[in-house]
């Protein structure tokens, strides 16, 4: 089977269409044109069009990931972080986008979370196993060990 290859602008038009759907780090579309079949000479090129454009925007990628996966996962700021370090996110985007989460919102989700564990582990009666399944399951989650202790008392 003979491979199509994609002009510029069809390439184009395919990230812009890729991008506006939902919010895209670099390292994602990155791996998008090499998907598509695109030369790596041409790959800054593109980059440099989308962010222009205001379609890839590593900050609002940041900020809108950081949001969903705190308000729907309920994540924890040490998993969210490792995350967005693994999309090759930058240290300074990454903390701002975590600053956006508020102390109050933070500690009221880990509370639900550890009241929502606890209901569940009631039949476990040996108090050690249930701190330590407590422990693991908000770590496991992202929460600081500071934040752990703090519930644990």
């Amino acid at each position: 089977m003979q491979k199509t290859y994609l002009t510029k602008e069809q390439v184009l038009q395919k990230l812009k269409h890729y991008c506006g759907y939902q919010e895209r780090c670099h390292s994602e579309v990155i791996s998008k044109l090499y998907d598509l079949g695109v030369y790596k000479n041409e790959h800054d090129e593109i980059l440099s069009t989308l962010i222009q454009e205001n379609y890839l925007n590593e900050e609002r990628f940041a900020i809108q990931f950081v949001g969903g996966k705190f308000r729907v996962k309920h994540w924890g700021k040490i998993k969210i972080k490792y995350e967005l370090k693994s999309k090759q996110i930058s240290e300074y985007c990454i903390k701002k986008a975590l600053a956006t989460i508020t102390t109050t919102d933070y500690l009221q989700t880990a509370q639900k979370l550890f009241d929502a564990k606890s209901n569940l582990l009631k039949s476990e009666k040996n108090i050690f196993i249930k701190k330590r399944k407590l422990q693991d399951y908000l770590m496991q989650k992202g929460y600081e060990i500071s934040v752990i202790k703090e519930l644990m008392d």
